[in-house]
């Protein structure tokens, strides 16, 4: 027989369907709003979550491009938008969390106060990678002359602030290395000076790099997480940080996540909640993360997810500190 807690559970759970609907919700189809421009994986992975969520909607979920400033552009664009649920973010940890210890003057929202977050849908790994024709076959060969050469190496990142140059500093800290850090505008040039061999190394997000580390022209030596990431073909025995750098704190982990305005009311939230879990446990879906190089990932609940984001923000502060960046 089921106990009168339960059963109120279950009661309340199917009733925010219709609480929902009572609210007109959705009336129209939504918009979800991606800080990064077509094609990359951020935008790929926001597709395909827009393809499941939809029909779970009984909506359309039409995808706005608005890439610039770091995130902050999309972000301001969904932090003022109507708390309706109509207007959503495909936000991530950089964005969120880091761009306003980066941002000291110019930042528009707050990543915690200003939005209601959903559930997260995918998390992936930073790789660290070298040319190919470099003579470092093992991340200990690379970390041994680093040593021997300090800021004699020089490592591209995608810019001022950015995952793989928050991800460079926190592994100059925690190797105990120093190596000269190249900013450029963007990961594709960095990207192309590594293959042409104009730079030494860049530690950045996977997607973009693991084509090139297939095809032989590049060199993975590490991930950027904790543990290893044998999902993706090619890094089946590319070692993590827990076993390359024992006892640092380096996981260097990003994630991308569904977020609607701040007093979005809560059977809205609901509802996009149960609508988002739906498709980012859809097995055709975490299928198609894994060449990307993520892993389908879901809260059990916004709450849940709002805390975790709130237990994530010393992380990134002491990441950008470490880093030194600061932008205006």
């Amino acid at each position: 027989m089921i106990n009168i807690t339960r059963r109120a559970a279950l009661i309340a759970g199917l009733a925010a369907p219709a609480i929902a609907r009572a609210q007109g919700f959705p009336t129209r189809p939504l918009r979800l709003v991606v800080p990064f421009p077509p094609a990359g994986a951020a935008d790929i992975t926001a597709r395909l979550v827009a393809e499941r969520m939809g029909p779970l909607l009984g909506q359309t979920v039409i995808i706005d491009n608005r890439p610039g400033a770091g995130g902050n552009i999309a972000g301001e664009a969904v932090a003022r938008s109507a708390p309706d649920g109509h207007t959503l973010f495909l936000g991530g940890a950089t964005i969120l969390l880091a761009n306003k210890y980066l941002y000291h003057k110019g930042m528009p929202f707050d990543g915690i106060r200003d939005f209601t977050h959903i559930s997260r849908v995918s998390v992936g790994s930073t790789l660290f990678v070298v040319n190919a024709n470099r003579p470092w076959r093992t991340f200990e060969e690379f970390v041994a002359d680093a040593k021997r050469r300090p800021g004699q190496i020089s490592a591209a990142s995608s810019g001022i602030g950015t995952i793989s140059h928050l991800t460079i500093s926190k592994l100059m800290q925690s190797a105990g290395i120093e190596v000269s850090h190249v900013p450029y505008r963007g990961l594709a040039p960095g990207l192309n000076d590594l293959i042409a061999g104009n730079v030494d190394m860049i530690f950045d997000g996977m997607p973009a790099l693991m084509p090139h580390v297939r095809e032989g022209r590049l060199r993975a030596l590490a991930v950027g997480s904790q543990k290893r990431q044998p999902q993706v073909a090619g890094l089946e025995n590319v070692r993590g940080m827990a076993e390359l750098i024992p006892g640092s704190d380096m996981d260097m982990e990003f994630w991308y996540c569904i977020s609607a305005a701040a007093g979005t009311p809560a059977p809205i939230a609901q509802a996009l909640h149960r609508a988002t879990i739906g498709a980012a446990r859809d097995k055709e879906y975490g299928e198609k993360l894994i060449p990307l190089g993520f892993t389908a990932i879901s809260d059990d609940t916004p709450e849940g997810f709002t805390d975790y984001v709130r237990s994530q923000d010393r992380v990134w502060r002491e990441l950008v500190e470490i880093s030194g960046a600061k932008l205006d």
